[in-house]
Parts: C-alpha cells; structure tokens; sequence
C-alpha cells in the first residue's frame, strides 16, 4: 500500500459493539481485518540511503581498507518498525477533554440482585404498583438537579462572573479533572411497568455506576429495580450514525471513516482545548479531585477511583 493509503490512517474512528462482545475481542478483530487489508496491497518499495561501508581496497595486494559510498535500504520502513497512525494522540486528547456521553438505560421495576443487573444471584422481590411516571420524573428531576451543582464544584467556577455565567447558561460547564460519575442530563423515554428507559447525559462513569443507578432509583421510589441493559449511544462527538457495523470493519471503510470524521474531529478537540486554556481549574482547598460525597441515588459515589 503506497503512502497516500497509510496517511488515510492517521485519525479517530468509531464501531459498533455487539452486545455481549467483549471490547478486547472487538479490537482484536479490527486489528485482524486491517492488517490483512495492508497486507493484501502493495508492499512499498524501501527507501534508500547512502552509507560508507568499510571494506578492503580493490586491486591491492597489501590488504588494504577502505571506505566505499554504498545505497543500502533504511531501516524505518521495516516492517518490525514502522508503526501507523497519529490517531493515538487523538484519542487521548479526546479523553483529555472530559467529554460527556449519552446512554440509554434500561430497568425493571420489583426485584434487586448482587450485582444490579437483572441475571445477577436474586436478593430481593417487591411490589411496584404504586409507582407512577410523575414520581419517576421527580426522582429524576431531583438527580438532576443535584448532580448539577456537584458539576459546579468541581468544575471549580465562580458563577459571579460574566465568563461562567455565560457557559453555564450554554451547558459548557464541566469538570477538566477527575471527578466522580457526574450526570448532566436525565430523563425517562420509557414508562411500562415493570419496564423503563432511561436517556442518562454523564460522564467519568462506569457501566456499574449506571446499573447502581437504577437500583438506588428503584429504592427512591420505594421498591426495587435492577438494570436490563446500557447502551452508549454517543461518546463526545461520535454518535452511532459513525459507529461501523461489524461488516463495515475492514480497510476501506476504517480509512474512509477516519477522512469522513477528521475536520469535526480537529475541531471538536480545537473547541475544548480553548475551553481548557480558558478555565483556570485547581482543586479548591480540603476538596481534592479524587474525593467524593455520600453515595445515593442524586449525590455522588464515593470512593471513585479512575
């Protein structure tokens, strides 16, 4: 494959996880298909160099040595060598950023387990029929609602002046350090019991984070709920619309994903980074990043580790 087909390479791209792939497997197989897609071009052809190799004199009965201008291939482009793709740094400057993520949420009102989800070692069963849209909605008015303030402190702001103020009228307020699981936007898009959608805004969180927030939200409501399935549905600025299907994942597509993301991409991370630059964040003092409050359904984990 010439050089213009590797440049296609360098950049950020998105694919779809089957539920119950693991991700390892998943990167595995996208590794695998791209490989045999380079393998299968071209090769290109080595580069050349020059060097001075030691070597004995022509025509000279006495042995003697000398140095001989020889075009040798380079090293570089071996294949034990070279490595493919500026996109590493990409992606850390995505993550970086602390962008936030959006996930649909399922649960299933009346029963709890060991491990919130619903084929975990059964603990508990109860009756739900007192539970309503309108107290589902409050329940997550009040998360919200909390999780909102959390995101201001450790956002480390002074809400007084006209930059912060602005920013957050614009939602542009988070956090640019660790911070425990915070949630920037919850709503129910589903209400059939015993079964409920959750659209749940968040981010620094883990999949057993969102599961214990359905327990603890089943709790709130005076029973009990565990989680059916989480789905991420965006991850900062690639939604599902980018995410390559299983079939999609082989050279082509991966190159042609990479050059169709790129000029959003360069400017997502352009925007963030000038927020970054434009906040002057530092932990306030007895509060450290990695500290955190009680644990319930709308205050904050405890104990978070990242």
């Amino acid at each position: 494959m010439g050089s213009a087909g590797l440049a296609r390479l360098h950049g950020l791209f998105a694919v779809y996880k089957p539920p119950g792939l693991k991700w390892k497997h998943l990167r595995d197989t996208v590794e695998l298909q791209l490989l045999k897609g380079l393998n299968a071009g071209k090769p290109l052809a080595p580069e050349q160099r020059v060097r001075f190799l030691l070597g004995p004199m022509e025509n000279s009965e006495k042995k003697e040595l000398t140095l001989t201008a020889t075009s040798v291939p380079t090293l570089v482009n071996h294949p034990l060598v070279l490595g493919v793709g500026r996109g590493r740094r990409l992606l850390t400057d995505m993550y970086d950023a602390h962008l936030t993520k959006d996930y649909t949420v399922r649960g299933l009102l009346g029963k709890a387990t060991d491990d919130f989800c619903e084929d975990g070692r059964l603990v508990e069963k109860t009756t739900y029929d007192h539970v309503t849209r309108e107290k589902l909605d409050r329940i997550l008015a009040m998360i919200q609602g909390s999780h909102q303030k959390a995101l201001v402190m450790y956002s480390n702001l002074d809400l007084k002046t006209q930059e912060a103020y602005e920013m957050a009228v614009r939602g542009l307020i988070r956090p640019m350090n660790k911070s425990p699981m915070l949630i920037t936007g919850i709503r129910c898009l589903h209400f059939a019991p015993p079964e409920f959608l959750l659209e749940v805004q968040c981010m620094h969180e883990t999949q057993k984070q969102l599961r214990k927030l359905v327990h603890e939200i089943g709790l709130e409501l005076k029973t009990t709920s565990v989680c059916s399935q989480v789905r991420r549905i965006r991850d900062g600025f690639f939604t599902l619309d980018d995410a390559l299907l299983r079939t999609q994942w082989d050279l082509h597509s991966i190159q042609d994903a990479i050059q169709s993301a790129a000029l959003r991409v360069a400017a997502e991370l352009e925007k963030n980074l000038r927020l970054g630059w434009g906040i002057h964040q530092h932990p306030s003092p007895g509060q450290p990043w990695d500290s955190a409050g009680p644990s319930s359904a709308w205050e904050l984990e405890s104990n978070m580790k990242h």
